[in-house]
Formats: C-alpha cells, structure tokens, sequence
C-alpha cells in the first residue's frame, strides 16, 4: 500500500507492507502514480534490470527510486511491474514498463527529484513502513 501526501512544494510519498521487498516495490509504484495519472495505461511491454546496493534500507530506498527516475529522464521509461530480489544490501529488480507515450499516458507530475529530507525506512511489529519527499 502506498499514499501521497503534499510536503510544502514538494510531494511525498508514504508506503507500508509486509516485507522490504514489498515495501521497496510499493514506492516503485508509488513513484509511477506520481509521474502518472493512470498507470493502469503503462503496459509491461519491455525490460530493463536495475541493480542497486547500500548499507542502510533508507538509502536502499533513496538509490532504487533515484534509478527509475533516472531510467524515465533519460529514456521515458515508464515501469509497473517489478520482479525485486533483496540480498546482502543489494537490490536487483527486473522491471516492465514501457515508453511513455503522450496519447495513452496522462503525465501528473514532474519530478525533479528524490530528496532525503524526512527519508526514513522502519521495521515495524507489522512489517516496514517508509517516507520519502520529492522534489516537484
């Protein structure tokens, strides 16, 4: 489950589930439903792996989100759908998506950015919970 909050002239975007997994992939959704007005539209039609690690799980989550902006920035990657493996501080993620495409995708928001202000990811009695701010 994720929610969007507005953050001053920012954006953010809060997330919980079960596992880090889980969680890492929910704000990887959460992202795509800030860039995007319908995400339901971006169809699985092509392929790219990311690979991130980090030490701490809130800068697990600061570089995996900084990648598929990035991925979008540079190639107009959209992605919904993530096959996401956590091992040893590393993330690698098989992600699906596709261009985007202004006659099928309603663009939302333009973001400039994934910050670290208020970043933070807990483990929980419940399973993991996460913030994060990005800079619109």
């Amino acid at each position: 489950m994720f929610e969007l909050f507005e953050h001053t002239a920012d954006l953010g975007l809060r997330v919980s589930a079960t596992t880090l997994e889980e969680l890492l992939t929910e704000a990887a959704r959460g992202l795509l439903a800030m860039l995007v007005a319908n995400p339901d539209a971006v169809r699985p039609v092509q392929t790219k792996t990311i690979v991130v690690s980090a030490e701490d799980h809130s800068y697990l989550l600061f570089d995996w989100l900084t990648e598929l902006l990035y991925a979008f920035e540079t190639e107009k990657l959209l992605f919904a759908n993530f096959d996401l493996q956590i091992n040893n501080h590393q993330l690698s993620a098989t992600c699906r998506g596709e261009r985007m495409d202004a006659t099928r995708h309603q663009m939302e928001h333009e973001v400039k950015a994934i910050t670290y202000h208020s970043l933070r990811v807990e483990q929980t009695a419940s399973g993991w919970q996460a913030e994060v701010i990005v800079d619109i």
